[in-house]
This record gives structure tokens, C-alpha cells and sequence, in this order.
């Protein structure tokens, strides 16, 4: 089941956001995040213009998107917002993450946004075939703007014209 985030989710959204820091090249986090310095960060996905879900299995918590401003401040880029998803690694390749995809990209059309960019360390392969999978196409490419201990590495915008009229 896919809901909207709530407070109480910020420990498992942590962990598997954790879990994404401890396997490397899945965010640019070097170092495992705590619970106490994400509190802002969840809260400011609870409201309406820039939501977070989360898809419960029973009552755990396995995979989290987030709908964020690119950019923020920046008036001219208000209609561009930047989707972040992330599975429990025990929960991958089951659907969890075309679910959660499917619904920002919705919930991005509801909310009118014009573009929505998923932006992805090149060496995330599955994370590349899913934003592609779900019609996202690569639209930049940053190379070697990525440094884990000496591994360098770019990252890759993925695109998706959400409502091209505006």
C-alpha cells in the first residue's frame, strides 16, 4: 500500500535511506544519516506541494519517494521538482519502486508541475532502468562530479515532461 508520509515513518525511512549510504554509489551520503538531523527535512514533505509517500508492506514501512523542489527559491524553476526513491534492499526487484514511481509521477501531474528530474549516480544501474522503464529519458550528464574514496564517478539527469502545455 502506498500512503502519504507521516512522522512516525522518519526511523524506517532513515534506515532504508541508510541502507543506500552503506551500499555506495546510490546517493552521494558518504557517511549513515541520523533520525535527529532529518526531522526539517520529513516535515517539509508532509504538506501538499512537495509530498513524500511511502509503500508499507503490512506495517513496515520498505520504500519511500519524496517530491522536492529543484532548486528551490529559484522562481523560473518552480514547475521543475526533483523525485527521489528509495527501496529496502530486501524488498528490491518486486515492484516496490514502479509502484512508488508511477504515483510521484501522478501526484506531480495532479499538483501541475511541468517537469519532474530524477537525478542518478551513473554506476545505479537499476536505478537508471527503473526511471527509464517508467518513461524518464536521460537528459545531462555530469561526469566525474562523483568522489567516493578515490572512485569517481557522474551523475545522470533523467527527465519526464509532466505537463508540457504549461
Amino acid at each position: 500500500m502506498i500512503r502519504k508520509v507521516k512522522t512516525g515513518d522518519l526511523e524506517a525511512v532513515v534506515d532504508i535511506y541508510n541502507q543506500a549510504v552503506e551500499a555506495r554509489f546510490q546517493t552521494g551520503f558518504t557517511e549513515r544519516i541520523n533520525p535527529a538531523d532529518r526531522v526539517d527535512w520529513l516535515n517539509g514533505h508532509t504538506g501538499n506541494d512537495y509530498p513524500m509517500f511511502v509503500y508499507e508492506t503490512g506495517d513496515v514501512v520498505v520504500g519511500w519517494l519524496s517530491i522536492s523542489p529543484y532548486r528551490g527559491g529559484r522562481a523560473a524553476l518552480s514547475g521543475t521538482v526533483e523525485i527521489s526513491y528509495f527501496i529496502h534492499t530486501a524488498y528490491q526487484g518486486r515492484g516496490i519502486g514502479s509502484a512508488l514511481l508511477a504515483k510521484g509521477i501522478d501526484v506531480c501531474r495532479q499538483l501541475k508541475y511541468q517537469v519532474a528530474l530524477a537525478i542518478i549516480i551513473d554506476r545505479n544501474i537499476s536505478s537508471i532502468m527503473l526511471a527509464k522503464k517508467m518513461g524518464f529519458d536521460q537528459w545531462g550528464y555530469l561526469p566525474g562530479v562523483v568522489n567516493f574514496d578515490g572512485e569517481i564517478c557522474g551523475h545522470v539527469y533523467y527527465g519526464i515532461a509532466i505537463d508540457p502545455k504549461k
